[in-house]
């Protein structure tokens, strides 16, 4: 069975349907290449694909050991490469809540981010520079 069902509706714009949810994600071009930017890019989407799928493998680790990552934040900041035009650097900072986590909490959580599996898809020539802050 199919994931998802992408339209283009003009204008340089997409909707995408989860099929198994019926949840819609728009995208428009962005301004640097004759878009409005009025939502994510699917460039964007990409680099927020990597910040969404660390903190999921994450939180699953932390329910199999039994800490909490509740409140956890990451801010994806995705960098263009030209010839061809493409994403060459995916920057993510992981905020964690204060919680005074154990150094082997924090080695989970580093492991598991570096680990996930939008991280092993990416082409190995995207860079990607992730930090921790807890």
């Amino acid at each position: 069975m199919a994931t998802s069902k992408v339209t283009y509706t003009g204008d340089l714009r997409t909707t995408s349907i989860h099929l198994k949810s019926g949840n819609e994600i728009i995208t428009d071009a962005p301004t640097d290449n004759q878009g409005k930017g009025e939502a994510f890019s699917p460039t964007d989407l990409l680099a927020t694909s990597l910040g969404n799928c660390m903190l999921t493998i994450v939180g699953i680790a932390a329910r199999s050991h039994g800490f909490n990552i509740d409140g956890a934040t990451a801010e994806i900041t995705k960098v263009m490469a030209e010839n061809p035009r493409r994403v060459g650097e995916i920057h993510v900072n992981l905020q964690f809540p204060a919680n005074n986590y154990t150094d082997k909490e924090k080695a989970i959580i580093e492991k598991s981010a570096k680990t996930c599996p939008v991280a092993y898809s990416l082409h190995p020539d995207i860079k990607k520079e992730i930090t921790f802050s807890y």
